[in-house]
């Protein structure tokens, strides 16, 4: 369990965590020689019986906000430090509110210092603290009281402690691909770099090769290290420290994340619900300028609203946010708002679609969809969305957007009564009518053979047999058969929209059957290699032909859904959800 401090400085959140763990959290020299905590300090206890509570303690200075939402984006429980002696402050309040706009919903609320206060004193802060919760999402959390000092209250904190940890039950982290948040990085002598944060979903394993996003650097697991031992993995819910190979300290920071590389999509818009807090003396105005915390990530970025509409106090809307530098964001991801110069919590809210559009929609279509995706679950935000809309959804972007892997996107589909066309690459979920429909429409005789082509065709097939990995372009098909160059052309087109053929390159035509020689190669090389990663070089050497060609193939591959590139290695793509690629679809030139 990973509990979060929150509350004002000087309310003694760092005295607690020490109390309890015996770790002081203020590990840099400037928190030592000021007394205050400046950045995140981490601490753990070990239960007698059961899991490990992770404490993340949080500055409470007004200054350091950024470094306090970095602290709270991945947490299960909330501990809101008020101290006796000066009751509700202004960090109080606003940290509170962050946790109501992150959706915090399991915490306690601590008041420290008891022993310097009599029982009056004692009672109206505990009344106070009710009374401030009353409206958030700690509302009813229980309050207690304690002193770091004499001890007094801190066995029944541990209790309770203990009843949440115990109570708590994780969603399997299957069907989910990895994303691990950043918020700390050093480097270790003889290890190299290591980045220190939390599992928000998938798992995490020794060996793994993933992507630090949004820079893109692939990196390879060297070691893991979880509640300060070494472990062989972690996983959702969990806080580690990763070992990375292959990427060098000032290559990654707090606010980058370590994720499966089909993950890997930095955006710089996405579409939001946002919450505007009642507490705003002003509505928040089309393209405000604004600080995003997302994750551990801080950026600047601009709050468009749809029709310059603006958000009233205490009210939410969708609305747009555009980055000033790359976003590492997916569906149902928690977010902040603080204003231009980073002094204020102006509101904060939910990503409802991580890779919108570019293209403007109809006020009402956009409504609609933004309305679908805003679901509970990737199968109900599905059935919306075909109930929404006359054409294929995209299943990729659904797959990400959503964080499914193969399986839990096929379950998703199976659950809101959808079927899918195509192949993996080029996937899409429609309505069994809608699929009835299109198979309808294939169904038609098909155009009459030309009897030139058939007669081109009947030439041309030995010779591309007879070229057989080499291929041949079309100038020397043109100039073997003593064809005209664009009826040769036509009709090698017209052979690979049956799947006779396939292009591969701008020129060069090859047998279906070639292709497929193509394909044992690469699924040879890979289960050669470690991990079943594989260069373009490995491929070219393995197939016997050169360099641009081996490039131009595997793009081929990748197309069809047999191959994924992952920076400059590729792997075997699982198997396709659905039959063969369609060869017409797959051959055609990216637009």
């Amino acid at each position: 369990m990973i509990v979060a401090t929150a509350g004002h400085i000087d309310h003694g959140k760092t005295t607690l965590v020490k109390a309890l763990t015996g770790v002081d959290t203020d590990r840099l020299p400037q928190e030592k020689a000021r007394g205050i905590s400046i950045d995140l300090g981490f601490a753990y206890w070990k239960l007698p019986e059961g899991p490990t509570v992770g404490f993340v303690d949080v500055p409470g200075h007004e200054r350091f906000v950024r470094n306090m939402l970095a602290g709270v984006c991945a947490i299960d429980m909330a501990l809101l430090i008020i101290a006796a002696d000066d009751g509700v402050m202004p960090q109080t309040r606003e940290h509170l509110n962050i946790l109501d706009l992150l959706e915090v919903r399991k915490g306690l609320v601590v008041i420290t210092k008891c022993d310097r206060v009599d029982a009056a004193r004692l009672r109206q802060v505990q009344a106070d603290a009710s009374e401030l919760l009353a409206d958030t999402s700690l509302a009813g959390a229980p309050v207690l009281a304690v002193s770091s000092i004499t001890g007094a209250g801190l066995p029944e904190l541990r209790q309770a402690l203990t009843q949440a940890a115990l109570a708590i039950r994780r969603t399997s982290h299957s069907g989910q691909r990895l994303r691990y948040t950043v918020d700390r990085v050093f480097t270790m002598t003889g290890s190299g770099t290591v980045v220190t944060g939390t599992v928000v979903a998938g798992a995490v394993k020794l060996g793994d090769r993933l992507l630090v996003s949004p820079s893109g650097t692939a990196v390879r697991v060297r070691a893991i290290q979880k509640d300060g031992s070494a472990c062989e993995q972690a996983q959702a819910g969990e806080r580690c420290a990763l070992n990375l190979a292959g990427i060098e300290r000032a290559q990654v920071e707090r606010g980058d994340w370590v994720v499966d590389a089909a993950l890997h999509a930095p955006t710089h818009l996405v579409d939001v619900q946002l919450n505007v807090l009642a507490s705003e003396a002003y509505a928040l105005k089309h393209w405000t300028p604004v600080h995003l915390h997302l994750g551990t990530s801080n950026m600047t970025a601009r709050v468009a609203l749809r029709r310059g509409a603006p958000i009233e106090p205490g009210a939410k809307s969708y609305a747009r946010l555009l980055t000033d530098r790359p976003l590492v964001a997916l569906h149902g991801d928690r977010f902040i708002l603080r204003d231009q110069s980073a002094q204020r919590t102006l509101g904060g809210g939910v990503v409802v679609d991580a890779f919108p559009s570019a293209r403007r929609l109809p006020a009402e279509m956009r409504q609609r969809q933004l309305d679908a995706l805003n679901q509970a679950s990737a199968a109900q935000a599905l059935a919306a969305l075909a109930a929404c809309t006359s054409g294929a959804i995209d299943a990729a972007s659904i797959a990400r957007n959503f964080n499914l892997d193969e399986n839990a996107l096929a379950q998703a589909i199976t659950q809101a009564g959808l079927v899918t066309l195509g192949a993996t690459g080029r996937l899409r979920i429609v309505t069994p009518q809608q699929a009835a429909a299109e198979e309808a429409k294939r169904k038609p005789v098909a155009e009459p053979e030309n009897p030139e082509h058939l007669r081109l065709w009947q030439l041309a097939q030995p010779l591309l047999l007879q070229a057989g990995r080499k291929g041949l372009t079309l100038t020397q098909l043109t100039e073997a058969m003593h064809a005209k160059l664009l009826v040769l052309q036509d009709m090698l087109h017209r052979r690979a929209k049956a799947g006779d053929a396939l292009r591969v390159g701008e020129t060069r035509f090859y047998l279906r059957g070639t292709i497929d020689e193509f394909i044992v190669v690469a699924q040879e090389v890979a289960r050669s290699k470690p991990e079943g990663r594989f260069t373009a070089a490995h491929f070219r050497d393995a197939a016997g032909v050169g360099r641009g060609l081996a490039i131009e193939v595997l793009e081929v591959l990748d197309r069809l859904g047999v191959t994924q590139r992952i920076a400059d290695e590729r792997i075997l793509r699982p198997r396709p959800l659905t039959g063969p690629a369609n060869t017409a679809e797959q051959t055609r030139p990216h637009d």
